[in-house]
């Protein structure tokens, strides 16, 4: 295979949400550096963005503060966050919606020229193309892409990471990145539990199904500190077509019942504060309609006027099509039948919830030269596009700025000769290993386990001390079989690194459902041992950090820090 050494200033591995604004940033901010993008896809349509969105979910509407922005993440968060990572992304959403919009994002305004709210902290968007838009803007800032690269792992230079490693999709060629700075924007992890449609629908998820925890894998193995795996994400989504709720719950009002027409929300969480529950609730309430016998639950869109009907669909053909086809092909009015919801599988991002990289104020991780932002980053949920994008700006500001006191980097053959070894090591095998396990056998393997063992949907994510136990003790085993993994071409090949690294999240995520001993977010995190919140004991965050040499994953925790005054959520 051809080998391609390129030796640039910022290295930015990921071209989505945030990794395209952190390019835009980088270029603007240090005209005279040189940014690098790696891209597993293509930037044009790649990542969570792939399909477009209609709303910026996360905006300071009219009477809003970054001050109660903190306090309402705090309180939807169940009272444990990063306060100060929060409230400086929210420092950055005006500015980063203002310069997307300047490059052709349109935005819905009232008469006078007002974004039009949807919701609290939404505003309306006609965003089908918002990720071209954002793509066209990296490539014209002068960021050099390179498209159709796998990232396999992280290049260190001593106790500094150093760069990347990866090969093209196309041609193989084995891409080498020597970089002074890199910024991880890879995204969360999807594909770790069974998907809730089945075969060849199995990509038909809420999260990017291509999202497979790299960036995160990459850390893990180069000793980062990873913060909050254990509050996983659950999304409640339309039956079948796993589109979004909040299109239909925002966008027309549509109340939530279940079976008996009940709005079970406005009654059982009362106390909770009924619709306006803190997220996992609004996950955890429905999820109990079903379990508890009162299922299926629905989005009641009966009695939608024509006119609601037609906004919804419009609203949909901006970020989710397969919905309007589907109602299309089945023959569906939502004015005269309602829509059905359910949970997804679980998913590791730090952007709804707060899985990731434990960062400082401008996002640097752990370990030297390295940055973190979007869903990869860890403490601030509630980023969605727009806190994705503040922390690209964030990350690219701390790494132009860094870069001019960093010393030269150097990498050693030897460690580019062992990496590149691993990158191929499984396309060779074919022929050569007695037992070859395919990464889809493997795939399915992993998902069945975590489904049983570690709160998946057929357990109602609930899970106890001895089943997580037995994910610990069984996981234990897979890194001895990465040795067995074949691939027949570059596609499985990539498919190989993807399962990898979905074993060494999983290892990390299971760790963290330990030691846990609490229920904070039901659903999310529901220990049927631990069923009640403890804010005595666990109103801290739970770290860990893997031994490069060992494998070994050592916890620690680290204590909540308020920032902003005022009353945390209690249940």
């Amino acid at each position: 295979m051809e080998r391609k050494i390129i030796e640039t200033d910022i290295l930015i591995i990921g071209g989505g949400t945030a990794g395209c604004m952190a390019a835009v940033e980088a270029k603007e901010r240090y005209p005279q550096l040189n940014v690098t993008i790696l891209e597993k896809a293509h930037i044009d349509r790649s990542g969570c963005l792939a399909g477009g969105m209609n709303a910026i979910n996360a905006y300071l509407n009219k009477g809003e503060t970054p001050e109660s922005f903190v306090r309402y993440v705090r309180s939807d968060s169940c009272g444990l966050i990063r306060e100060d990572l929060v409230k400086t992304m929210s420092e950055f959403f005006e500015y980063c919606v203002k310069k997307v919009e300047k490059w052709g994002l349109p935005i819905l305004c009232d008469d006078q020229g007002n974004y039009l709210p949807r919701g609290r902290w939404n505003i309306k968007i006609n965003g089908e193309s918002l990720k071209p838009i954002l793509a066209k803007a990296a490539r014209s800032a002068g960021a050099q892409v390179y498209n159709w690269v796998t990232v396999t792992n992280l290049l260190t230079d001593g106790d500094r990471i150093a760069g990347a490693v990866g090969f093209s999709l196309r041609n193989g060629t084995f891409y080498v990145v020597k970089a002074k700075a890199t910024i991880i924007a890879t995204g969360g992890a999807a594909g770790l539990y069974r998907p809730n449609n089945p075969g060849d629908a199995s990509h038909k998820t809420w999260y990017c199904p291509y999202n497979t925890g790299a960036g995160y894998a990459m850390g893990i193995r180069a000793g980062a500190e990873m913060t909050s795996f254990e509050m996983r994400y659950v999304a409640l989504r339309t039956k079948d077509t796993i589109a979004p709720t909040g299109t239909i719950a925002l966008g027309v009002r549509a109340p939530q019942v279940n079976a008996k027409g009940e709005q079970f929300m406005k009654t059982r969480y009362a106390h909770l504060g009924g619709d306006g529950a803190p997220t996992p609730y609004r996950t955890y309430g429905p999820l109990m309609e079903i379990k508890e016998g009162r299922g299926p639950v629905y989005l009641d869109t009966r009695g939608l006027t024509a006119e609601q009907v037609r906004e919804l669909k419009a609203a949909y053909l901006d970020m989710y099509p397969s919905m309007v086809l589907y109602w299309a092909a089945n023959n569906i009015d939502p004015s005269k039948e309602p829509i059905e919801v359910q949970t997804t599988e679980p998913y590791i991002v730090g952007g709804h919830c707060q899985a990731g990289y434990w960062v400082d104020g401008e996002r640097r991780t752990t370990l030297k030269g390295l940055y973190a932002a979007g869903d990869v980053a860890g403490g601030a949920p509630y980023k969605f596009v727009s806190g994705c994008w503040a922390e690209g700006v964030i990350a690219a500001r701390a790494a132009g700025a860094d870069i001019a006191n960093m010393p030269p980097i150097t990498v050693s053959d030897q460690q580019i000769a062992a990496e590149e070894a691993r990158a191929f090591e499984a396309i060779k095998r074919p022929g050569k290993v007695r037992y070859p396990i395919l990464p889809t056998d493997m795939e399915a393997r992993l998902q069945k386990l975590l489904e049983q063992y570690a709160g998946g949907a057929s357990t109602y994510y609930e899970m106890n001390e001895e089943m997580l136990q037995i994910a610990r003790q069984r996981l234990a085993k897979f890194p001895a079989d990465f040795d067995h993994l074949v691939a027949n071409d570059l596609h499985q090949l990539m498919k190989v690194h993807e399962i990898m690294d979905r074993v060494d999240v999983a290892q990390t995520l299971v760790e963290h459902l330990l030691h846990r001993r609490e229920t904070r977010w039901p659903s999310y995190q529901t220990r049927t041992d631990y069923p009640e919140r403890d804010d005595v004991n666990w109103l801290k965050f739970v770290n860990s950090r893997r031994d490069p040499k060992t494998g070994n994953i050592e916890v620690l925790t680290r204590p909540y820090e308020q920032v902003i005054p005022g009353d945390r959520y209690k249940p």
